[in-house]
């Protein structure tokens, strides 16, 4: 895990692709897009299986690890209208069980808008953006708020590093401007976005169980 500080207040970058507020133990995370996989099978389009269930052990393992008592989803926590299936639906219900003493908070982004909120039974504080906690905005969409940092997900930011032999490699990263940051998706099944890193920012990427800061 990596300590910075955004606007005078902590953030604790950690290697599971989350981030941690530490005065109110809240874990943050970005892009689940959990039931993407069924949704895609829905479509006729052969995925593989089992990444809800890996989304969600590395959740637990992450609530277990820091001793979490709120998780805050920034947006895109289902991937679409058919991640209501059943089977999806029954996963996510048994892991809330397993947590029932868990703050949860959704904040809206664009697939839950078209996924629609979690059901009631999953007991989720679903708001929209942006949502204050720890002095920052909280949002899905990384654009500048008045008065408080932001930190967003939607953009599932990388960066692509090459080697000597001209071998190419692309990594999940934390991406920080003046004025916002960018977490990088959670979800075992999503895809990536090469990020635009222009001076000053600064840029954390994940490799090898760690996060690295890379150079300016």
């Amino acid at each position: 895990m990596h300590t910075l500080e955004l606007g005078g207040r902590p953030l604790v970058l950690l290697a599971q692709k989350a981030a941690w507020l530490p005065a109110s133990r809240t874990l943050l995370i970005a892009d689940a897009h959990i039931g993407k996989a069924v949704s895609f099978r829905a479509l006729g389009v052969p995925v593989p299986r089992g990444t809800t269930s890996d989304t969600l052990a590395r959740l637990a393992g992450l609530v277990e690890q820091m001793a979490a008592r709120r998780v805050i989803f920034l947006g895109d926590l289902l991937h679409s209208a058919r991640a209501h299936a059943p089977s999806t639906l029954g996963a996510l219900a048994r892991w809330r069980s397993a947590h029932a003493s868990l703050d949860l908070v959704l904040v809206r982004g664009n697939h839950d808008d078209r996924a629609g909120d979690p059901p009631a039974s999953l007991q989720f504080e679903v708001v929209d953006e942006p949502f204050a906690a720890d002095g920052f905005a909280l949002c899905h969409h990384p654009h500048p708020r008045e008065g408080a940092y932001v930190l967003a997900g939607h953009l599932h930011p990388c960066v692509t590093l090459g080697g000597r032999a001209r071998d190419r490699l692309r990594l999940p990263c934390f991406h920080f401007g003046a004025r916002v940051g960018v977490l990088p998706a959670f979800g075992s099944f999503t895809g990536m976005h090469p990020i635009e890193r222009v001076p000053g920012d600064r840029t954390f990427v994940v490799a090898d169980d760690g996060v690295t800061e890379l150079p300016t």
